[in-house]
């Protein structure tokens, strides 16, 4: 038996080890992260409390803003923190999470554009059958079936890369756990595994 190390913790290598780039990437990404924060607040509050934009189109917009912020924190703060407390690393159930966050908020996001383009081909084409078309009780599926697309797509993806072994080296040359990265670490063959999520992925989207 060959001796392996089990990895228990990712190291993110991020962009630069000069610090004056890392201040760079620091600020860079706070000013991003605080104004998607606030944009998405902004505009999940604006539907919430406006009875007149309680529409299809604003239903799903409000939806949207949710995975994006999402999205975005899932990756942005870790790599904020790892600047600010000098550090790369990030344990084996965090980058799990993160990498099931990711694609869940990602997938999602997906879906729901999905949706929302086939909201508007509705009212666009037909227009006279839109609010039976797209009732009430129908958005509400809609929007179910994107969540729900999004918890079976990560739970997969994130399954078949974390079922993998992975041994020696834990560099993650990317600033948060990329999945792509990831595979590269891997001592055992991801190729046949990879092909069958991808396949179920068309399918998804399908």
């Amino acid at each position: 038996m060959s001796n392996q190390t089990t990895v228990t913790e990712f190291l993110l290598l991020g962009f630069s080890d000069v610090q004056e780039l890392q201040i760079l990437h620091f600020v860079v990404f706070l000013v991003i992260y605080l104004a998607a924060l606030v944009g998405n607040l902004l505009i999940f509050m604006a539907i919430a409390f406006d009875h007149h934009l309680h529409t299809p189109m604003y239903f799903f917009l409000m939806n949207l803003s949710i995975l994006d912020l999402g999205s975005i924190s899932v990756t942005i703060p870790k790599s904020l923190a790892n600047y600010i407390l000098n550090t790369r690393s990030i344990s084996y159930a965090g980058c799990v999470a993160q990498v099931f966050l990711f694609i869940f908020f990602t997938e999602a996001d997906f879906a729901f554009l999905t949706v929302m383009a086939y909201d508007r081909y509705v009212a666009i084409c037909k227009p006279l059958h839109y609010e039976t078309v797209m009732n009430r009780r129908a958005c509400v599926q809609m929007a179910a079936s994107a969540w729900i697309s999004g918890i079976l797509y990560s739970v997969l993806h994130t399954g078949n890369t974390f079922a993998l072994t992975f041994c020696g080296a834990n560099m993650v040359d990317q600033f948060f756990c990329e999945i792509s990265q990831l595979l590269k670490l891997a001592c055992s063959d991801s190729y046949l595994i990879e092909v069958g999520v991808i396949a179920f992925n068309v399918c998804l989207t399908l």
